[in-house]
C-alpha cells in the first residue's frame, strides 16, 4: 500500500479534541479555579483556539480518550464544560475567519508516539 493511502486513512483515524467552557470569574477563588483549569489544559498539550475553547490533536481514538479522561478528572466544581472530538478531516474542512479575511486552519502538531 502506498503512503497516499495511509495519509488518507489517518485523516479519519486522527482526532481533534475540543474543550469548550464557561466558568464563573466573579470572585478571586473562581478566577483561581478557572485559571487552574486552563493551565491544566495547557499542561496536557491543549492550545487555545479562542478564549474559552482549547484544542488538542490526537493520533488515535485511544489517545483522545486518555486526554478526555484527564479533562473530566480536572473539571471545576462550577460552570459549564463541553468536550467534543472531531476527525482531522472534519477539522480541516472548518472555515476560519479573522475579521472578514479567511485564514488557514492550524496544521496538526507533530507528536512522537512510543510503542
Amino acid at each position: 500500500m502506498d503512503e497516499k493511502y495511509f495519509s488518507r486513512l489517518n485523516q479519519y483515524r486522527s482526532l481533534w479534541v475540543l474543550v469548550f467552557f464557561d466558568l464563573p470569574t466573579e470572585t478571586k477563588k473562581d478566577r483561581k479555579i478557572a485559571s487552574g483549569f486552563r493551565k491544566k489544559l495547557l499542561d496536557d498539550g491543549f492550545s487555545m483556539f479562542q478564549f474559552s475553547i482549547y484544542m488538542r490533536f490526537c493520533a488515535s481514538r485511544e489517545n483522545a480518550d486518555v486526554h478526555i479522561k484527564r479533562v473530566k478528572k480536572n473539571l471545576p466544581p462550577k460552570g459549564k464544560v463541553g468536550v467534543m472530538s472531531i476527525t482531522d478531516r472534519q477539522f480541516g474542512m472548518m472555515e476560519i475567519f479573522q475579521g472578514t479575511k479567511s485564514v488557514e486552519t492550524e496544521a496538526p502538531h507533530q507528536q512522537l508516539e512510543l510503542f
